[in-house]
């Protein structure tokens, strides 16, 4: 399916453009930008330790979601949870959270998918980051939320991550619609959903809609003076808080719908966790565009470590996208 091979490689090009200045304050990677994205010159610059076209812990995850479904033709947490441990135990993971990370490791010692998450208040954005292809495998939005809600709490208790993961997920499904994208009606789907899992994330996500409109400075000024991302004085950018990281990523998609780089460019240039919102919105993004859309060049240089790279991920998704769309629908 091309949207589901779009969103998933416009999710790990997006990864992997923002991975290059991953945790840079905003003046960094507004630079990285102005003078490298838009000016032509992507793929010259890298992470000071990977190559160019590595893509972190974001898209890894969503891969081993998409394994786990394809491995028991429909959706088996305790199938994904065994693939994470497993990641984790051999030492292949990129720039992971200590969230995340503490999960595998109760997981490798035994805990059920159930009660592995990591317990309150941490809420960091690591089970939404690879939530968005469960929008379109699962695009009724109640199987939608079960399942992106189930996934969530394998590695995050908090229900404020439950609710960022339904968030992005609802987002992908309505964006691969390809309808012409009304900004408040799509933010109160998204929204509603959300509330299901926790009403904090519904209402930051509904007050998006005052400030959609703004220029990406002043709309990174509205973030940070309305108090929506506590963590902001340690990351100046948009920090890997989930609910601050989830509106800046549908921010960036909605300024531009119909632009996959400039949707990439807007999540980056605010700094901080940049590969996450980049991931994000280019999940979104994708999914509405498909493959044909992203830029061919670059996605050739996508590479996990010299393997997972454009080729292999995207036969992953069509694999997924057939047993989606297949007699026997993908139980969950």
């Amino acid at each position: 399916d091309d949207q589901l091979a779009g969103s998933l490689l416009g999710q790990a090009l997006g990864d992997a453009l923002g991975f290059v200045v991953e945790a840079q304050p905003p003046d960094v990677a507004r630079a990285y930008v102005d003078e490298w994205l838009r000016a032509g010159r992507a793929g010259q610059r890298s992470h000071p330790q990977f190559p160019f076209g590595q893509y972190t812990d974001d898209t890894q995850f969503a891969r081993e979601l998409l394994l786990s479904f394809e491995e028991r033709a429909g959706w088996d947490p305790a199938a994904f949870a065994g693939r994470l441990a497993r990641l984790f135990r051999d030492g292949l993971d990129v720039s992971a959270g200590w969230g995340t990370r503490s999960a595998a490791l109760r997981l490798s010692a035994g805990a059920h998918w159930s009660r592995s998450g990591t317990a309150p208040p941490y809420a960091g954005n690591g089970s939404a980051m690879r939530a968005g292809q469960l929008g379109l495998l699962f695009p009724d939005e109640r199987s939608t939320r079960r399942v992106a809600g189930e996934q969530s709490r394998i590695t995050h208790q908090d229900p404020r991550c439950a609710a960022g993961a339904v968030a992005v997920g609802r987002a992908v499904a309505l964006a691969a619609v390809r309808q012409p994208v009304e900004t408040a009606t799509f933010l109160e789907d998204v929204a509603a959903s959300a509330d299901q899992e926790d009403p904090s994330v519904g209402a930051a996500i509904r007050a998006l809609a005052r400030w959609a409109s703004l220029e990406p400075a002043a709309a990174a000024r509205q973030v940070h003076e309305s108090g929506l991302d506590p963590a902001h004085s340690s990351w100046q950018g948009i920090s890997a808080f989930v609910t601050p990281s989830v509106c800046w990523s549908l921010y960036a998609f909605l300024r531009s719908p119909d632009d996959y780089w400039e949707t990439i460019c807007t999540a980056i240039a605010v700094g901080g966790d940049t590969d996450t919102m980049a991931a994000i919105a280019g999940a979104i993004s994708g999914a509405r565009l498909g493959l044909d859309a992203l830029p061919q060049a670059l996605l050739a240089r996508l590479t996990d470590r010299g393997s997972w790279g454009a080729e292999a991920l995207a036969r992953l998704a069509r694999s997924c996208a057939s047993i989606a769309n297949g007699d026997d629908r993908p139980r969950g």
